[in-house]
C-alpha cells in the first residue's frame, strides 16, 4: 500500500464532553484484588496479540469463537433467533454454517480488538486498504463536517483504528461499566482517534460537527422507544430505529457518509470504505430517513454477514409492548466482551 500523509484538521476550538487519553488517568484502585483476572486476561491478551503473527491470531480466534458457542449459549440462541427472524428463507444448513463464521469472528474480533488498542501505526498499516478518502477530504475543503454512519461489525474496533491512520475523528460510545475496562477502552480508541463522546451527550457530538469534525454514529442496536421509528430491517417489518442521525445532521449541517471496515476473505487484512456524501440528507421525514439508513445497514452486512454482529438482541422492543417477545422468555445476559459495548 502506498505509504501517504494523515488528513488532519484545524481544531480552534475545544470539544467538549471529549474523553481521551488526556482525560483518563491511571488509579490505584484498578489494582484492587478484584480486578487481578482482568488484568491477567489483558496481560496474556497482550502478550499473545505482541508475539504471534496476524494470520495466527486469526485462527487462535476461530477457535476461540467455536468455544463460545458452548461456554455463552444465550449468545447463541440470540444469534440463531436474529439469522432466522432475518433471513427466513435460508436453509437451515446454510443458516448454521452462517452462525459458525459468525462465532468464529466474534472470537477473531477479541484479538482485532487488542491489536487496535496496542498494535504500532506501522504494523496495522500493512493490513490497510482504503476506499473512498477522498470524500472526506472534500468535505474538509469545504469546511464541513462529516457525520461517518456506521454498523456493529465485528470489526469495527479495528476499523476505527484503521481509519485513524489516515484522518482523525471522534467515536459516540457507551462508557463501560467496569472502571478498568473502561480506562483501557478509552486509551485504546485514542491511539490514532482525537477520542469520545458519551451517547448521552449528543449535543457535544453536534457541536463537534458543527466546528468541522469527523464523528462515527451507529443506529443498528435496539435502544428502545424514545427517538425511535419502527421500521424493515431485513426480513424483521417493525425494528426499532433511532433517528439521531437526522437529527444531528439537520442541525450540524454536517454531510452523512456511510463506513464500512470488512476482513478480507483472503485473511490479508482489512478493506475500509467510505461512500459518497448521501443526497437529500436529511430528508425532513425521520420514519423515510430510517428506512434508508436500514437498507445501507443491510447492503453493507450482505457483504460479509458473518462479520455482522448478531449476539445482540436487535429486535427486543416491539412496537406494541403488550407484544409477545421475538426472542421468546430468554434471561438478561452479560457482554461477552468490551465488543459488545462498542458504540
Amino acid at each position: 500500500m502506498q505509504k501517504t500523509s494523515k488528513t488532519s484538521r484545524p481544531s480552534g476550538k475545544t470539544i467538549s464532553s471529549l474523553v481521551s487519553a488526556d482525560t483518563v488517568k491511571f488509579e490505584l484502585a484498578f489494582l484492587h484484588p478484584k480486578y487481578w483476572a482482568l488484568w491477567l486476561l489483558v496481560g496474556l491478551l497482550w502478550i499473545t496479540t505482541q508475539t504471534l503473527p496476524y494470520r495466527w491470531q486469526l485462527a487462535l480466534g476461530r477457535r476461540l469463537g467455536r468455544l463460545l458457542m458452548t461456554v455463552v449459549p444465550s449468545r447463541r440462541k440470540t444469534a440463531e433467533r436474529n439469522l432466522e427472524l432475518c433471513f427466513p428463507d435460508m436453509p437451515d444448513d446454510e443458516r448454521r454454517a452462517l452462525l459458525i463464521k459468525n462465532f468464529e469472528s466474534t472470537g477473531i474480533a477479541l484479538f482485532e480488538l487488542a491489536m487496535a488498542w496496542w498494535w504500532s501505526d506501522k504494523r496495522l498499516s500493512k493490513l490497510l486498504t482504503f476506499k473512498g478518502l477522498e470524500h472526506i477530504e472534500q468535505a474538509q475543503q469545504e469546511g464541513r463536517g462529516v457525520l461517518l454512519f456506521s454498523l456493529h461489525s465485528l470489526t469495527l474496533e479495528i476499523g476505527v483504528r484503521l481509519f485513524g491512520l489516515k484522518s482523525d475523528g471522534l467515536g459516540v460510545y457507551r462508557p463501560h461499566n467496569n472502571p478498568v475496562m473502561e480506562y483501557l477502552q478509552v486509551r485504546g480508541r485514542s491511539r490514532s482517534n482525537k477520542g469520545m463522546i458519551n451517547k448521552f451527550k449528543l449535543k457535544s457530538a453536534i457541536r463537534a460537527l458543527r466546528q468541522g469534525e469527523i464523528v462515527w454514529y451507529t443506529t443498528d442496536q435496539d435502544f428502545g422507544r424514545d427517538g425511535a421509528e419502527f421500521v424493515p430491517f431485513f426480513a424483521v417489518k417493525e425494528a426499532a430505529t433511532i433517528t439521531g442521525s437526522s437529527t444531528m445532521c439537520r442541525i450540524s449541517k454536517a454531510k452523512m457518509m456511510s463506513f464500512l471496515a470488512t476482513r478480507n476473505a483472503d485473511d490479508s487484512g482489512y478493506t475500509l470504505e467510505i461512500s459518497e456524501p448521501l443526497d437529500d440528507f436529511p430528508s425532513g421525514d425521520d420514519r423515510a430517513d430510517a428506512i434508508r439508513c436500514n437498507k445501507i445497514i443491510e447492503q453493507g452486512i450482505l457483504k460479509a454477514p458473518e462479520q455482522y454482529m448478531w449476539l445482540h438482541r436487535r429486535f427486543k422492543t416491539r412496537p406494541n409492548p403488550d407484544d409477545p417477545s421475538l426472542y421468546g422468555k430468554q434471561p438478561e445476559f452479560a457482554d461477552v466482551s468490551v465488543i459488545a459495548e462498542a458504540s
